[in-house]
């Protein structure tokens, strides 16, 4: 036990600068490619922060745990939207955009959607990991092409951009990430199994939690720096990765059996993305009130796991 602490422990703090790093290289090398940090945050931060659920999604994948790589992106993609969002509206109201309303997010709800669709049958195949690998691909050519073009009109001050350890200190930063979310997944998860919690309940939400983390502090340091565009980007923007990225990448390696417990968190999901829709559309903002609703909600589906498990 307290070598799993350890992990616990050791993990938070690569996760902390790891996340630092993130935030502070991509947002210096988006300006100095002339793109806006919302971009990168949907894209680059997003992707970076996605890497410990893809670690650990493939491989439990690979090892046969079904119930954890599902469980695992359906309750990450949940403590995203609940939790992560929930919080950050709760320390100050999160701006959005028509953009990111009706592009991104409505994207996502229906990639959510599409996801459950194919997991109705119990299985999800090589064809669906194509097709939601499709999507990505598409998707980032779209953002990317098309922001490019219009942020190459605008002049940026040349002592904000990028220098030359910007690049080497993204990677690094990466890294911590991705070890950082690997370990707090190791220590959370045996300590779980200590106190006889169900495979299922621990990956939506021990191992989801742990692997959500890098979310988390990125988007609280992006937060505390007044960096929203970033924040909203890559809450939006990793939960489409899990789904389009990690999700299809890993089906087309190992096709997943689907456990009878993950079309409840589907459909949980599918709501609740609908929900953070609307809250970002009254106002153009997510408010304070809107993000204890969210927090409300993901806590309650927390209590409905352990119990259920």
């Amino acid at each position: 036990m307290a070598y799993d602490i350890f992990l616990v422990v050791i993990s938070a703090f690569l996760l902390w600068f790891g996340a630092d790093w993130v935030v502070e290289s991509a947002a210096a090398i988006a300006r100095r490619f002339n793109l806006s940090e919302l971009v990168i945050g949907l894209t680059i931060v997003a992707l970076g922060t996605s890497l410990p659920e893809f670690l650990v999604t493939a491989t439990a994948a690979f090892k046969g745990l079904g119930d954890i790589s599902l469980s695992n992106i359906v309750g990450s993609n949940i403590f995203n939207l609940g939790l992560i969002l929930g919080l950050m509206a709760l320390i100050k109201p999160v701006p959005t955009g028509r953009t990111l309303v009706y592009r991104d997010a409505l994207l996502l709800w229906a990639v959510t959607i599409l996801v459950l669709f194919m997991a109705f049958d119990l299985h999800m195949g090589r064809i669906s990991g194509l097709i939601l690998m499709g999507i990505l691909i598409g998707y980032n050519i779209l953002i990317v092409s098309r922001f490019g073009k219009i942020a190459e009109q605008v002049e940026l001050p040349s002592q904000r951009t990028a220098k030359w350890f910007h690049w080497p200190l993204l990677v690094l930063g990466f890294l911590c990430v991705a070890a950082g979310g690997h370990w707090m997944v190791e220590g959370a998860s045996s300590l779980a199994r200590m106190a006889g919690i169900s495979e299922w309940v621990i990956g939506v939400t021990i191992v989801a939690a742990g692997t959500s983390l890098p979310e988390l502090i990125t988007c609280l340091r992006a937060s505390l720096k007044g960096r929203n565009e970033m924040l909203l980007g890559n809450l939006v923007g990793s939960d489409f990765f899990n789904f389009a990225g990690v999700l299809g990448l890993t089906c087309i390696m190992r096709p997943l059996e689907v456990s009878p417990s993950a079309l409840s968190s589907l459909y949980t999901l599918v709501g609740m993305v609908f929900l953070v829709l609307v809250f970002m559309r009254t106002g153009w903002r997510v408010s304070r009130l809107e993000g204890v609703m969210l927090l409300g909600l993901n806590f309650f589906r927390w209590a409905v796991d352990f119990i259920g498990g």
